[in-house]
């Protein structure tokens, strides 16, 4: 099982296809996602990853956490979340997630906290249908209606659904599906809606009801960490060897 990442959701756009068809997508942005610190087993009782994103301003950290980020040697973030991981997939401190940690075409489940709506009438919060808008209803036909019952109960059931504190909870949308990556922008493109405002955090997971594609990079996909060394160095050496020998033969 692998990490997560932590992202920033910046709103929504469009592309197209090679086929030209439209796709509605959410841009989420990566921005110095490290790897703040490590959960083991054996001295945490459990593995996970705990990724920082963002970059906060010192003075808006408190001591503790300021602490934390020093131990871990990295700036201090503005997010902070944990991602439960198998053994085999855990990271080291300091180690910077990248875009293409998850590949088009695969389905991720993304969690966030909902836009909250505030004080909301039962029509709007639980979609009601409302008493009849005409003659003799008054200026009641938005109201709730009947909540409680006759002499016996005798009271209203706890759950009625009623009026109330609509939205600012965290909810998940499953299956959604990568439509594309930006690694130098840090960007992400999602297709569909992701739960939240502009502005939000939001946490992006494999899909527990697909399977995870064989391209994926594991354990994660990192920043600079798999840099390749210059093949033409040996190359090199042999070419300049080989001249040499070939000089002293003249000589």
């Amino acid at each position: 099982m692998r990490t997560g990442l932590l992202a920033q959701k910046l709103g929504m756009t469009r592309t197209f296809t090679a086929d030209g068809e439209h796709v509605p997508v959410t841009v989420l942005k990566l921005d110095n996602c490290q790897v703040v610190a490590v959960r083991r087993q054996d001295s945490d009782g459990y593995d996970a990853v705990q990724l920082g994103n963002g970059v906060a301003k010192v003075k808006n950290v408190g001591k503790a956490m300021r602490g934390h980020f020093a131990k871990a040697k990295v700036e201090p973030k503005r997010k902070v979340t944990e991602f439960r991981v198998s053994t085999d997939a855990l990271l080291e401190v300091g180690q910077e997630l990248s875009s293409d940690h998850f590949v088009p075409g695969q389905y991720v489940d993304v969690a966030g906290i909902t836009i909250g709506k505030g004080f909301a009438g039962s029509m709007k919060r639980h979609h009601y249908h409302g008493l009849r808008a005409s003659h003799g209803v008054s200026v009641s036909h938005r109201s709730l209606g009947s909540t409680g019952n006759s002499q016996d109960p005798g009271r209203v059931f706890k759950g009625k659904k009623m009026a109330g504190h609509m939205g600012d909870r965290r909810r998940t949308q499953q299956n959604l599906r990568i439509v594309s990556t930006d690694v130098e922008e840090g960007l992400i493109l999602v297709r569909g809606a992701v739960p939240g405002a502009k502005g939000g955090w939001v946490r992006i997971i494999d899909a527990v009801k697909h399977p995870l594609p064989e391209d994926a990079p594991f354990p994660a996909g990192l920043r600079g960490g798999a840099e390749d060394a210059p093949a033409e160095t040996p190359d090199t050496d042999t070419d300049t060897q080989d001249a040499g020998g070939a000089a002293d033969e003249k000589e």
